[in-house]
C-alpha cells in the first residue's frame, strides 16, 4: 500500500538514476497513451519530487504526476534487466543511460503544466508534507482543530490537513503515541495531537531509509498486544470505513 513513505523512498531512487538527463518515455499500456506520457519522450528529467502520496516528475514545462492509489507500483530496473511484472503492465517507462523507471498501475498518471501546479486543484488543496524539511506540526494541530468533531483516525487521513499518511502509518502512530483512534479531535490537547503527528513522522522517515519495520498494530486483529498482550481491536472509520486497529488496553479514550 503506497503511503508518503514509499512515494518518498521512489523519487529518491528515481532523482539519483534519471534525474540530469535526456529520457526515453514510453507507454505500453493503453493508460500510458492516454494521459500523453509519449510526449515527455526526447526531455530532459529536471527533477523527481513527493508530495504526500503524490510523485512530481518536471520535464521543463511539463510535470509527470503520479499517485499509485492502493495498488500502484514504482519499479526501478537496470536497462535490459528482466521486470517483475509483464511489460503490457507498465503505465509508463521512464529510461536513461542505465536505469528505467516504470510504474505499474494507478489510479492516476496526467501530465500537467508546471506552472499551473500551484492552482491545480488537485495538488493545491493538499495539506503539508509530513515528511517536508520544512514540516511545522504546529500548523498542521491548527488545521486538524479546525474539525475538531471528527475521530483522530480519520483525521490523520485527510490529505488537506496533512498529506502522506495513510491507513498503515494512521494506526501505527496512534498506538505509539498511546492514543485511541476513535476519540475526538476536539478531546485531544495539542501535546497529544503533536505527539501523535509526530510519532507518524518519525515512523515513516525510518521506514523511507530502512524500509517498514514490524506492525505493531495494523492487520493485527485479533492478536496479543506487543506491550500488554491484549487482543488488538478492528473498526471501520469515516466515510469510506477505512479499518483502523489499536489496543483496547495500551490506548485508552475517556470518550471512545
Amino acid at each position: 500500500m503506497a503511503e508518503g513513505d514509499t512515494i518518498a523512498r521512489a523519487a529518491r531512487r528515481i532523482d539519483a538514476a534519471l534525474t540530469g538527463q535526456v529520457v526515453a518515455v514510453g507507454a505500453p499500456n493503453p493508460q500510458g497513451r492516454l494521459a500523453g506520457v509519449e510526449r515527455l519522450d526526447g526531455r530532459l528529467l529536471e527533477a523527481v519530487t513527493a508530495h504526500g502520496k503524490n510523485l512530481l516528475l518536471r520535464f521543463g514545462d511539463l510535470t509527470l504526476h503520479s499517485h499509485l492509489g492502493m495498488s500502484g507500483s514504482w519499479h526501478l530496473y537496470a536497462r535490459g534487466a528482466r521486470w517483475r511484472k509483464r511489460r503490457s503492465a507498465a503505465w509508463v517507462v521512464i529510461s536513461g543511460g542505465e536505469t528505467e523507471a516504470v510504474q505499474f498501475g494507478g489510479p492516476k498518471l496526467r501530465l500537467i503544466a508546471t506552472g499551473s501546479i500551484a492552482r491545480d486543484p488537485v495538488l493545491s488543496r493538499l495539506g503539508p508534507d509530513v515528511l517536508a524539511a520544512d514540516f511545522d506540526v504546529e500548523a498542521v494541530v491548527s488545521a486538524l482543530r479546525a474539525d475538531s468533531e471528527r475521530s483522530l483516525g480519520e483525521a490523520l487521513l485527510d490529505q488537506r490537513k496533512v498529506a502522506g499518511i495513510g491507513n498503515i502509518f494512521k494506526s501505527e502512530a496512534c498506538f505509539a503515541a498511546r492514543l485511541d483512534p476513535r476519540a475526538r479531535v476536539g478531546d485531544l490537547t495539542d501535546e497529544q495531537l503533536e505527539e501523535v503527528i509526530g510519532a507518524a513522522r518519525d515512523l515513516m522517515a525510518d521506514a523511507v531509509v530502512e524500509g517498514r519495520a514490524e506492525r505493531a498494530v495494523y492487520r493485527r486483529a485479533g492478536r496479543p498486544c506487543i506491550v500488554c498482550g491484549t487482543p488488538i481491536a478492528v473498526a471501520g472509520q469515516g466515510d469510506a470505513n477505512r479499518s483502523t486497529y489499536w489496543c483496547p488496553r495500551c490506548q485508552v479514550s475517556e470518550r471512545a
